[in-house]
């Protein structure tokens, strides 16, 4: 008996630990892109408190073709939102104006767009468990 339950723990300790590990891609693209200047800069988040501010992994895409995609590879398992904006003067950041509102095209996961502020993570996140294709629009 004792010897089963010993069996029993390693198994279920193994299995555990494997879906623990278990790493994904997210295949994103791109659309609404305007023109071919500059980059479009990715960002991707995995807690409300860090979004917009501090992501997990960032990228630079050159568009092509009024055109971008990225694969993003080995995900663990999680809740994520994704941020993006089209750096369109190539001075590597965000134009915003006097108030603090984007000047250069942007997008988020899940269309999420904020009201009178910036998107909201609750409206931004979604779940990976497998690998993800999504479509984000440039606004």
């Amino acid at each position: 008996m004792k010897n089963l339950l010993i069996i029993l723990t390693f198994i279920f300790t193994g299995t555990v630990f494997t879906c623990a590990q278990e790493k994904h891609s997210i295949v994103i693209d791109f659309k609404g892109i305007k023109s071919n200047n500059g980059n479009l800069y990715i960002a991707i988040y995995n807690e409300e408190e860090s979004f917009l501010k501090n992501p997990i992994k960032g990228t630079i895409v050159k568009i092509e073709d009024k055109k971008a995609s990225i694969t993003l590879k080995d995900i663990p398992t999680g809740v994520y939102a994704i941020s993006a904006f089209h750096d369109s003067n190539n001075n590597n950041k965000l134009d915003t104006n006097f108030l603090g509102i984007p000047k250069e095209p942007i997008g988020m996961s899940n269309g999420a767009t904020g009201f009178m502020g910036a998107p909201k993570y609750r409206d931004a996140k979604f779940k990976v468990t497998k690998d993800t294709k999504l479509t984000i629009a440039l606004k």
